[in-house]
C-alpha cells in the first residue's frame, strides 16, 4: 500500500507547503472522525484534475465503522454528482441526507474541502453509518455540533491550530470532553470528564461553573505557581496544553478555540485523567534508581575484591601464583567495568565500546608491565544486553590477555579488537563478529586450542557456547600472528 507523501510525490502538483499542512490535518483528524462519529478519508487532487486519490483513512473510536475496507490508493474520476469533486470545485462543504449502502450498511456521505490560503488544495470525505440511528443524547448532540463548527474551521483554513504537545499521551474526546463559551463558562461535560475532576476533588457539578477558576481553585495552595498558567490554558483564547496536579491526582489538559471566521465561538477542553500513569512513572522511576544503586554497590565490591587479589599478588613470590592471581584479577575487574557501565544507564542495556575501551586499557596495563603493548579497538560494538555484555567483556579480556602475554610473548606490539555487526536477513538473525589480531609469534607448533587445557580457553569456549557463538582461533590472514574470531547472534533470550 502506497504511502501519502509517495502519492502526493507521484501523483499530484502539490507543494511542499501544501503537503505538510495536509500532514498537520491527518495529524489532528481523529478529533473530528470521533466528533462526527465518522470514518475519514483524504482525497487528493491528481495532475489530471479528473481523479482524485484516497491517501489517508481513519476510524473513530466512539462509534461503529461505516467503510469496512481500507481505500488508500483508491482513485475516483471526476463526477459533477460527486460529492468529493464538487466540494473540489466549489470550496463549500457537500452532504446528502441520503442514506447510501455501503457493504449493506446505511451511510451517509459529506465532503469538506480543506483550505489553505485561498486555495482548496484537498478534500475530506465524511461517512457515517447510520445503523440503528437513535434520537441523539446530549452528549451525542455536543459532539455533532463541535464536529460541525470543525468541520467548517477545515474548510475555511482555520483547523488544524498548532500547538505542542505529546499526541500519544494527549487527552482524546472519549477520556473526558468539555465544551465552554466565550466567557469559559462550561455549557457541557462528558462523564468522562466529571469523572475526571470528581478524582481531582471537585464536589459538585461541572455546567455552569467557570472552568479556568474551578480547576485552580482545586490546585492546592503549595502548586499555586501554575494557577496563571492554567488559567490562560483553560480560558480557551489559544490552543495550549497543560497539566494539572492535586495531590496524587494528575491530569492532563487541552484546550482548541472554536471560531467562525474571525468570530470566537468558544473552546473545546479534552481532559484525561493521567494519576495513575504517573504513579507507575514514579514506581520506575524508583525502581530504576535502586538497579542502578546495586549495579553500583557490586562494582565497588568486586573492584574491591580485586584489589585484594593485587595484594594477595605483591605477596606472593612464585610466579605462577603471582600471575594466576593477576589473571583473577582482570577477569574480576573486567565484570566490575560492566557494572559501572550498567550503573550509569536507566535501563539494562550498555554502551558496550565503552565496556571495551575500559577491558583493553586494563589489559595493557595488567599483562604488560611494562607498557609496550597496547590493546585498541577497531569499529563500534554498540548497544547490548547487560547479560550479553557482561560474557563479552570475560571473553575479550581473556583473547586480549592471551594475545599480550603469548602471541607478543612479552614483547611490544599492538592487539587490535575489531567488532563487526551483520544484519538480519532472509529470516537470519542479525551476528557480531569479534576478531583479535596481534602481529607476534603465532601459535606453536601442532597447537590444537580445543584440548587445551588453558584455563582461559576454557572459559571462553563456555562463555561462547552460552551465547551460541562459535569460536575459531588460527593464523592471521597474511600468515603472521594470532587471529582469534568469535562469531555471536544478537537475539540472545533473556536470562
Amino acid at each position: 500500500m502506497p504511502s501519502m507523501s509517495e502519492i502526493i510525490a507521484e501523483r499530484t502538483g502539490l507543494g511542499d507547503a501544501d503537503h505538510a499542512w495536509l500532514k498537520a490535518v491527518v495529524a489532528e483528524w481523529q478529533l473530528l472522525a470521533d466528533l462526527s462519529f465518522s470514518d475519514l478519508v483524504l482525497w487528493v487532487p491528481d495532475t489530471d484534475e479528473n481523479v482524485f486519490w484516497a491517501v489517508a483513512q481513519i476510524r473513530p473510536t466512539t462509534g461503529p465503522t461505516a467503510l469496512i475496507d481500507d481505500v488508500i490508493g483508491d482513485l475516483i474520476a471526476y463526477s459533477p454528482d460527486h460529492l468529493v469533486s464538487e466540494a473540489y470545485l466549489s470550496g463549500e462543504m457537500t452532504r446528502t441526507s441520503e442514506g447510501k449502502l455501503q457493504a449493506g450498511i446505511p451511510v451517509d456521505v459529506h465532503a469538506l474541502p480543506i483550505r489553505r490560503g485561498d486555495r482548496v488544495i484537498a478534500v475530506i470525505e465524511q461517512h457515517t453509518s447510520q445503523l440503528g440511528v437513535r434520537a441523539p443524547s446530549s452528549l451525542e448532540q455536543s459532539y455533532l455540533k463541535t464536529a460541525d463548527i470543525l468541520a467548517r474551521m477545515i474548510a475555511e483554513g482555520g483547523f488544524p491550530i498548532p500547538d505542542e504537545g505529546d499526541d500519544a499521551l494527549g487527552p482524546r474526546v472519549g477520556d473526558g470532553f468539555i465544551r465552554i463559551d466565550t466567557e469559559g463558562t462550561i455549557e457541557y461535560a462528558s462523564p468522562n470528564a466529571l469523572s475526571a475532576y470528581r478524582r481531582f476533588g471537585l464536589i459538585g457539578d461541572l455546567e455552569d461553573e467557570n472552568l479556568a477558576e474551578l480547576t485552580a481553585d482545586l490546585v492546592p495552595v503549595t502548586d499555586r505557581p501554575v494557577d496563571e498558567s492554567l488559567r490562560s490554558v483553560l480560558s480557551g483564547r489559544s490552543a495550549r496544553r497543560a497539566e494539572a496536579v492535586a495531590g496524587d491526582a494528575h491530569m492532563l489538559l487541552r484546550a482548541l478555540p472554536l471560531t467562525r471566521g474571525k468570530e470566537r465561538l468558544g473552546a473545546i477542553v479534552l481532559c484525561r485523567d493521567v494519576s495513575d500513569l504517573r504513579r507507575r512513572e514514579r514506581e520506575l522511576v524508583t525502581k530504576n534508581a535502586t538497579i542502578r544503586e546495586i549495579h553500583h554497590r557490586v562494582k565497588n565490591n568486586l573492584q574491591t575484591v580485586a584489589a585484594l587479589l593485587r595484594m594477595q599478588a605483591r605477596r606472593i613470590d612464585a610466579p605462577a601464583a603471582k600471575a594466576a592471581l593477576g589473571e583473577a584479577m582482570s577477569r574480576v575487574e573486567s565484570i566490575a567495568i560492566v557494572h559501572e557501565a550498567l550503573s550509569q544507564t536507566f535501563d539494562e542495556s550498555v554502551d558496550f565500546d565503552r565496556v571495551v575501551d575500559g577491558v583493553l586499557k586494563l589489559v595493557g596495563d595488567v599483562a604488560s608491565p611494562d607498557g609496550t603493548a597496547v590493546a585498541t579497538r577497531e569499529g563500534s560494538f554498540g548497544v547490548m544486553t547487560a547479560t550479553m555484555a557482561t560474557s563479552l567483556s570475560m571473553v575479550i579480556t581473556e583473547l586480549c590477555q592471551n594475545a599480550v602475554e603469548h602471541g607478543l610473548a612479552g614483547q611490544s606490539g599492538v592487539v587490535i579488537v575489531r567488532p563487526t555487526r551483520r544484519p538480519a536477513s532472509k529470516g537470519v538473525s542479525g551476528e557480531l563478529q569479534i576478531e583479535i589480531l596481534d602481529g607476534g609469534v603465532g601459535l606453536p607448533e601442532g597447537f590444537d586450542w580445543r584440548s587445551s587445557r588453558s584455563l582461559g580457553l576454557s572459559i571462553v569456549n563456555t562463555l561462547v557456547a552460552e551465547l551460541r557463538g562459535t569460536l575459531d582461533l588460527g593464523s592471521n590472514p597474511d600468515g603472521t600472528g594470532t587471529r582469534a574470531c568469535v562469531v555471536v547472534p544478537l537475539d540472545q533470550p533473556a536470562r
